[in-house]
């Protein structure tokens, strides 16, 4: 069996030390980087399952790596940082991020990310199923495609699995805790920040008018839905 592998970036070598070798003592297959230059020339090179980022280095920053590697593909990222700031959080999820970590943590709690990340990402469409068709919005599960008026909706991995949890689930009602749980993992459930950006991402791709969604709409106090199919 293949060995997933990970990209360590940290400028701390303590750090880098610290993560790397609870992760290879689980099996996982891991390189590190001391920094931002480094870190984009590994993922240019290697193929990755997971890319854990610290935010604070010199030269490019995490963000600007983060930015970086999501020009070119759609490996997932849990960012690392000794800031617990709201506005890093949102910013390292509006930049694509699939999810962020506070230092200082423990090690159970980093690899429950670690697990709870690589099997959102690593696993398939469950199907078949027909696809999701409402006015002008398609959603074909069993090709992870998503289509508006004909045309393909470039999306991350996670706001496919949010808009295809939700319209897999259409007509319903879905709470936060539901949504985190079921896109996210069992380990959430309260992290309600991560829910309306990734839904203001998606509205920003789908919506003809944001501020009156149609597709993806609110339901006050309590978290989402999608109109059942036609």
């Amino acid at each position: 069996m293949t060995r997933q592998s990970i990209l360590v970036v940290d400028d701390e070598a303590p750090m880098r030390k610290y993560v790397s070798v609870n992760l290879k003592a689980r099996g996982y297959e891991v390189l590190t980087a001391a920094d931002g230059t480094e870190a984009l020339k590994l993922a240019a090179e290697h193929t990755f399952d997971l890319l854990i980022l610290d935010i604070n280095m010199p030269g490019p920053d995490g963000f600007e790596v983060l930015s970086g590697v999501r020009r070119d593909n759609e490996v997932p990222v849990i960012m690392l940082s000794a800031r617990g700031r709201e506005t890093d959080k949102v910013r390292a999820l509006d930049l694509g991020a699939d999810d962020y970590l506070t230092k200082p943590f423990g090690v159970e709690e980093l690899l429950a990310r670690v697990r709870a990340t690589l099997r959102r990402t690593g696993s398939a469409a469950k199907g078949p199923l027909s696809p999701y068709r409402y006015r002008d919005l398609e959603v074909d599960f069993s090709s992870r495609r998503v289509r508006l008026q004909g045309a393909e909706v470039s999306l991350t991995p996670r706001e496919y699995e949010l808009l295809a949890y939700l319209a897999r689930n259409s007509g319903k009602a879905l709470t936060h805790r539901q949504i985190l749980q079921a896109v996210w993992g069992g380990e959430y459930g309260e992290e309600s920040d991560y829910l309306w950006t990734y839904a203001r991402r998606i509205r920003r791709k789908i919506e003809p008018d944001r501020d009156t969604p149609c597709y993806l709409l609110t339901e006050a106090g309590v978290g989402y839905r999608m109109p059942p199919a036609e």
